[in-house]
């Protein structure tokens, strides 16, 4: 099985140690593994968990819920239907967000146009 630094863990997941330590502390991250001098070691198991949470942080879910979600991952198979609820409501206010920054992208790209067009010399 391939084992991870802490440093190398931090380079593939692209969380910092300070948020790996406190996913542990918080249980986000459970039972990292150590070695005999105490020190942190993570598996692919581990950096997949981590893909998923970068994923739930990247798309704005609150750690709160990221937390729920975790526990109910960590009761089995019997929250699947309630796992599938948490990420089907995570999906709709990240499809709000999304049509949100696209009319907001449209108002940007608009005043961009705006001030283009006072910029540029008159065309005779």
């Amino acid at each position: 099985m391939i084992r991870y630094t802490p440093a190398e863990t931090v380079q593939r997941s692209g969380f910092s140690l300070d948020t790996l330590r406190y996913y542990e502390r918080i249980g986000l991250l459970e039972h990292v593994d150590r070695t005999t001098g105490g020190r942190r070691v993570f598996s692919d198991d581990d950096l997949g968990w981590l893909g998923l949470l970068r994923c739930l942080r990247d798309t704005g879910m609150p750690i709160n819920v990221m937390c729920r979600f975790a526990e109910l991952t960590r009761q089995g198979d019997e929250t699947v239907a309630d796992r599938v609820e948490l990420l089907e409501q995570h999906s709709v206010a990240v499809e709000a967000q999304l049509e949100l920054l696209l009319r907001q992208h449209g108002h940007l790209r608009e005043k961009i146009a705006h001030y283009r067009a006072i910029l540029a010399p008159d065309v005779c």
